[in-house]
């Protein structure tokens, strides 16, 4: 879908539209296969590795995901500059590289199990699943309530203009740190994946996030700045790596994509959301309280997570993780 998309930007684009509507369907469409294809393509990497280089995987997964959103854009640019059409053409010929490439994946690592008849129980499954299983859900939601209560990324154009004065060149090179740590983050786990205290070091990297976040909003200096926000990137970088390490290790095969539908409504809604949040927040006591009660609450979350999820807390190695029970009449 994602290739049709691009064909129909190239499309629109050659025939010179005169409405905008077209442009929203396609959006629309770009919406659902992200909705449909994330949770499919993230349920595909255990079953083709051992559990035991599973998070080396996610890291090397990750890493290359950071290095996209970096490059991508600007290669769009790039490719924008000398034709538009040249730009969606690009995307889809990728795209449709990409399905050849998935094409001739096989499974190797997987329980057997046979597919089961289509119903209300079967869709809510993952749901089920989640919520009587304590590591799961503390892992998903620690990501949602960290990522809504600590996100400074969407006010970092007020930052550049009003507080640090750096302009337009100030603000990429702020929207670039994040990624810059998350890429950094990502080489080293990939290299050195986390061996012992995979739960405890998933709430202190989550501190660690919130921390940078209080550094970031208290500064006046651009170098600073950055440095806040590449720590906030690398922390988060080590808290997806740890969650999407978990999450596959502690569901079944069966049920796996439907628990990655859950949690990628938790990224998105805790995305979007937290922007939100912080334009409210900051158009109600200023963008630097805002940011800095945001950052304490998120390292306040990651202290109390211990008491309320002491089953995550206690996950030390993540090969010796096992699937959960699925729920009765699944499976």
């Amino acid at each position: 879908m994602n290739a049709a998309v691009s064909l129909g930007l190239l499309a629109l684009s050659a025939s010179g539209p005169s409405a905008v509507w077209p442009y929203f369907a396609l959006a629309f469409c770009n919406g659902i296969a992200a909705a449909i294809g994330a949770p499919a393509s993230r349920s595909m990497l255990p079953s083709l590795i051992p559990p035991a280089t599973l998070p080396s995987a996610m890291a090397l997964g990750s890493t290359g995901w950071q290095a996209a959103i970096v490059a991508g854009p600007a290669l769009g640019g790039l490719l924008l500059a000398v034709d538009a059409e040249l730009t969606y053409a690009t995307a889809g010929v990728l795209s449709i590289a990409a399905v050849g490439c998935v094409a001739f994946v096989r499974e190797r690592y997987r329980d057997s199990w046979a597919p089961e008849p289509l119903s209300i129980a079967s869709l809510l499954a993952g749901v089920r699943l989640i919520r009587r299983t304590p590591v799961l859900l503390g892992a998903i939601s620690l990501d949602l309530f960290g990522v809504l209560l600590g996100g400074a990324v969407a006010l970092t154009p007020l930052f550049a203009a009003d507080i640090l004065h750096v302009g337009a060149i100030g603000l990429g090179f702020l929207r670039s740190a994040p990624a810059v740590g998350a890429i950094v983050a990502g080489a080293v786990l990939a290299r050195r994946p986390i061996a012992r205290r995979a739960g405890r070091t998933l709430l202190v990297v989550v501190a660690g996030f919130g921390a940078s976040t209080v550094v970031f909003g208290l500064s006046n200096e651009l170098w600073l700045s950055l440095l806040a926000l590449a720590a906030a990137g690398a922390f988060d970088m080590v808290s997806v790596v740890l969650r999407a390490t978990i999450l596959p290790l502690v569901t079944p095969d069966a049920l796996r994509g439907r628990v990655n539908a859950v949690e990628m409504v938790f990224i998105s809604a805790s995305n979007e959301l937290g922007a939100f949040e912080s334009g409210v927040a900051a158009a109600l006591v200023g963008a630097v309280p805002a940011v800095v009660i945001g950052g304490l609450a998120t390292v306040a979350l990651a202290l109390a997570w211990p008491r309320l999820f002491p089953a995550l807390a206690r996950v030390d190695r993540l090969e010796e993780l096992r699937p959960a029970e699925a729920p009765g009449g699944v499976l």
